[in-house]
């Protein structure tokens, strides 16, 4: 029983007319954008930004810095664990493509880029917290994150991912605020310098559950680095147009959400701690509530643990406890 649960695969376009499904979480990156007065407009500028930014990498053969336009998928996956067609949303990320307006020819390019779970929610937003309510120290529950993990390697490893992607996944986020990163000698033409973190976190810890190993590298022009995870290797099993997809990608959102470091206006030094206090940095005309992401989380913590968690727990630990 260690492989037998059934992954659902979606896809919709993300563009300046997309609408957040109702299985959509809410808290994620693109869903945050097409919500409000201003949805349209923050869609069609996040856009924008993420198409300059990549014909500003992919500078050769592109003189007027319009050859290529980045093209987003919003993939969601959904999981039936019981084999009786009733299925939970487990995995939602991105999809690059590239459309060359020279050749008019399209590009795959990576999947994953974003990120978001609702188990990962349930993780960090119920059970950690729940784990530690009335302590004096901050533990980590025992086998915190194996379930999430598992589920996450059973979809790469999975006919339907086999099926519809052709790379394993590469998922972009921001540093954090509570590490140093030490910048090393080490250059890629494309991902930029690379950094090295002062010590693990509680995400890298996460994500290497889910089989992922993580390098830190700051592109070009860039404010700060990005933390890249991903399976074998990063620098070679990816052309330099499918990193520059993800760059492009990821960067826009992060300097949408995270402008304090990366739309600060001074430059990552040799050593560099990231600072979500920092007032020197500018703002995107995009609106964006960050204050509401964090509460939502929580409430979404709670949806997976009352509606997967809950209701399959001894089936879930089983399968946890067989999966190879």
């Amino acid at each position: 029983m260690s492989n037998d649960f059934t992954f659902t695969i979606k896809s919709i376009c993300f563009d300046e007319s997309y609408r957040p499904s109702s299985n959509t979480r809410i808290t994620t990156n693109f869903a945050n954008l097409a919500r409000g007065e201003r949805r349209q407009e923050n869609l069609r500028d996040a856009l924008r930004m993420i198409n300059n930014r990549f014909n500003a990498l992919a500078q050769w053969d592109n003189a007027k810095g319009d050859r290529y336009t980045v093209e987003l998928e919003i993939i969601s996956v959904d999981v039936d664990i019981e084999g009786k067609g009733q299925s939970f949303p487990t995995i939602e990320i991105l999809k690059t493509n590239i459309f060359d307006h020279h050749t008019e020819q399209r590009i795959e390019g990576i999947v994953g880029n974003n990120f978001s779970s609702y188990v990962r929610d349930y993780d960090f937003s119920v059970l950690l917290p729940n784990h530690n309510k009335g302590q004096n120290e901050f533990s980590i529950p025992e086998n915190f994150g194996d379930l999430h993990g598992k589920l996450f390697k059973s979809f790469v490893a999975s006919d339907s991912f086999k099926e519809n992607f052709s790379k394993s996944p590469v998922i972009c986020l921001s540093v954090s605020d509570n590490k140093t990163y030490q910048r090393t000698g080490n250059q890629h033409p494309v991902l930029g310098v690379e950094y090295e973190p002062s010590g693990t976190s509680l995400t890298e810890h996460y994500f290497q559950k889910m089989g992922l190993q993580v390098r830190y590298f700051m592109p070009a022009n860039s404010a700060a680095p990005l933390a890249f995870y991903f399976v074998g290797d990063l620098l070679n099993d990816y052309s330099n147009l499918e990193l520059i997809s993800t760059i492009s990608t990821m960067e826009t959102f992060q300097k949408i959400y995270r402008p304090e470091i990366y739309n600060a206006n001074a430059v990552a030094g040799k050593c560099y701690q990231p600072n979500l206090n920092n007032l020197d940095h500018s703002l995107t005309q995009i609106v964006y509530d960050r204050e509401e992401r964090s509460q939502l989380a929580s409430e979404q913590g709670k949806f997976a643990e009352q509606h997967f968690i809950k209701p399959h727990q001894r089936l879930l630990e089983q399968w946890a406890a067989n999966y190879a």
